[in-house]
């Protein structure tokens, strides 16, 4: 009989069981405590983040000490909203304070990637998505290296492109596609102290933070940091630096196969596979009431379970999908309040750590490290046969999350369901012919500015109408791999769409966003916890990678673009119906 053979998580199959959660971080200002709670609760500011992001005036003590003295003297030991606003203005600093004035030193006006383009229009534009890298561009002072007591920053030696708007940080799996687009960019100092600042933390913690602040600590995101080396090395074949580089990338992939894999059991093989879980029961710091309120009304260890699980969930990048809800059931429906990643095994997921394993292989072969090669190859060729005999659909022809609660396979449509495309990690080349039928047939090629992540509108920001910059990339290079003309001209046709609707939104608000609505010509995204953002890191990126592969057919003329569109559209639908 099929089954889970071990679970790594002390949530979901024993619900009575409650589990010694650690908390977010040992900040008792940052992470956790009474003075973290109040401030949250009194909702000064629009954005629960703004409050952890802000810079200590003195030592933790003295401000924990002075708040105890406050609160002591009220009824119930609470303070209104004056009283904690005076607090803060005594004590605290405005988010900012650790960042110094830098411009990449290695930026230039013309780098070779722009002759590529031939639309005038476009190439025009990706002229001022090149100048946003100066924008984005921050350096942490150096007093955040000297006195991290009084910050939430984690200090990095080296300065970083940040994705924008509130996240003032690095970011992780956001900045694969950062320093893609760097490369382009011919800033390649600057990309290398990107990944020089992920490689010192994986030395520092094990693995690599979601993202630069002491509430990360305790969950990662989707790794990326050996794609990042292996794109650095491509551009500048720096031996020295992959050597390096390649025990830390190694021993971050064994942090994820120690903390974050379970073992399942088909017709009588063993398969190991990996999921998102974090083991923090205790509410986001940086969404403290949005967790709160989400969990309010539920026992206290159905609350720690849920936070754990919203943990997951941002872990995941996908901070929030229906891709994650698990009902009462084990269906893949509900709410919010369903989110179980911890329980899902996810195709991308494993699809990454599957090119992870072969790209490894390959930096030990160019190494001279033929023991490390095989060790690597073998592990990608066990990840193929487990990836093939769990998460692939005969039926359906497609690879599907699977649910380790019914033992089942989500058959939602989501464009991660391609992500092993992506990876090249599938043993048959039919797998190809069938994964392009299931995308045609699916109905998210309908839309006309984009895939959507989904085909739920769940009010959820990874979720209809909604499109993302990494998923729509990774679609389109998914594609473009396989040998049938089909999937190349269907690569193009999505790479069409995607910088036509960014460079329709950046005509329109001067602005790239992080994410896109799929139903409006330019319009930015919306949902989940908080207003679309600027900037936009990844988005950028992105954009300048599909303009460096496609930009010698790529058009900016609307009418051209629809009747193009129109005929993709007409003839996806004539296939879905035959």
């Amino acid at each position: 009989m099929d089954r889970v053979i071990f679970w790594t998580s002390c949530l979901s199959f024993v619900p009575a069981f409650r589990c010694a959660f650690p908390p977010p971080c040992d900040s008792e200002i940052y992470c956790t405590g009474e003075l973290l709670r109040q401030v949250q609760m009194a909702k000064l500011f629009d954005d629960d983040k703004y409050f952890v992001d802000m810079k200590l005036k003195v030592a933790p003590g003295v401000v924990l000490s002075a708040f105890w003295n406050l609160t002591s003297g009220t009824p119930g030991g609470t303070l209104n909203p004056s009283q904690i606003r005076e607090f803060l203005a005594s004590f605290f600093e405005e988010p900012g304070k650790e960042f110094e004035p830098w411009t990449p030193p290695d930026w230039h006006n013309k780098p070779q990637f722009l002759s590529k383009v031939s639309d005038v229009n476009l190439r025009s534009w990706a002229e001022q998505l090149h100048q946003l890298w100066k924008s984005l561009g921050r350096k942490i002072r150096a007093d955040v290296r000297d006195h991290p007591e009084l910050y939430s920053q984690i200090y990095s030696p080296h300065p970083v492109i940040v994705p924008g708007g509130r996240f003032r940080e690095l970011y992780y799996w956001d900045s694969y596609w950062v320093i893609n687009g760097l490369l382009l960019s011919e800033m390649r100092e600057t990309a290398q102290g990107m990944i020089q600042n992920f490689l010192d933390l994986v030395d520092r913690y094990g693995f690599v933070p979601n993202g630069g602040r002491v509430y990360y600590e305790r969950r990662s995101q989707p790794p990326f940091l050996t794609l990042m080396v292996e794109s650095y090395y491509q551009a500048t074949k720096d031996k020295d630096f992959l050597r390096a580089a390649v025990p830390i990338l190694e021993r971050e992939y064994g942090y994820w196969m120690q903390n974050r894999s379970v073992s399942v059991e088909r017709n009588g093989t063993v398969h190991v596979l990996n999921h998102y879980s974090v083991q923090v029961g205790r509410p986001r710091p940086e969404s403290y009431t949005d967790d709160l309120e989400l969990a309010e009304g539920l026992t206290e260890g159905a609350q720690e379970s849920l936070w754990a699980e919203l943990k997951a969930g941002a872990e995941s990048g996908w901070d929030f999908s229906s891709r994650w809800f698990v009902d009462a059931e084990g269906q893949n429906s509900g709410s919010l309040k369903d989110t179980r990643p911890s329980l899902v095994l996810p195709t991308d997921l494993n699809a990454l750590l599957c090119r992870n394993e072969r790209t490894l292989a390959s930096f030990y072969g160019i190494l001279g490290d033929s023991a490390g090669a095989e060790r690597f190859a073998q592990a990608e060729q066990d990840r193929i046969r487990a990836v093939g005999a769990v998460l692939w659909d005969q039926e359906r022809g497609i690879w599907l999350d699977h649910n380790m609660l019914t033992n089942s396979r989500h058959p939602a449509f989501y464009p991660s369901n391609l992500a092993p495309l992506w990876a090249r990690c599938f043993s048959q080349p039919t797998m190809g012919d069938r994964a392009l039928q299931y995308l045609q047939e699916s109905g998210a090629l309908q839309y006309p500015n984009a895939v959507p992540t989904s085909l739920n509108n769940s009010g959820q920001q990874w979720d209809l109408p909604n499109a993302w910059a990494p998923l729509q990339h990774m679609l389109i290079e998914g594609l473009w791999g396989l040998p049938s003309e089909k999937a190349k001209e269907e690569a193009f046709n999505l790479a069409q769409r995607w910088i036509h609707t960014n460079w329709k939104a950046y005509l329109k608000y001067d602005a790239m966003f992080e994410k896109y609505d799929v139903t409006g010509d330019g319009k930015p995204g919306g949902g989940g916890e908080y207003e679309v953002q600027l900037g936009f890191g990844w988005t950028n990126g992105v954009a300048l990678q599909l303009l460096d592969q496609f930009g010698d057919r790529l058009i900016s003329d609307s009418a051209a673009l629809s009747f193009r569109s129109g005929v993709v559209i007409l003839c996806s639908a004539l296939l879905a119906v035959l």
